[in-house]
């Protein structure tokens, strides 16, 4: 059986640390698309105020089957 599988991107944000950001965003996406298959993290932000972080992000390239 073929499938086809779509790539869409996301950006979740953390105020706690990277891999929570990365929780998020699947749990939102998977909450919203069907058929989650995985996902690459593009790239990862920080915003900084004074001397510490307050925020992570990831940008997630995320890979969902489409129903037939």
């Amino acid at each position: 059986m073929s499938s086809v599988a779509r790539v869409t991107t996301i950006t979740a944000y953390s105020e706690t640390s990277f891999e929570d950001a990365v929780s998020v965003g699947i749990a939102r996406a998977a909450a919203t698309l069907r058929g989650v298959k995985g996902a690459w993290v593009k790239e990862q932000k920080v915003t900084v105020e004074g001397d510490r972080v307050v925020e992570w992000s990831v940008t997630l390239e995320v890979t969902f089957v489409l129903d037939d």
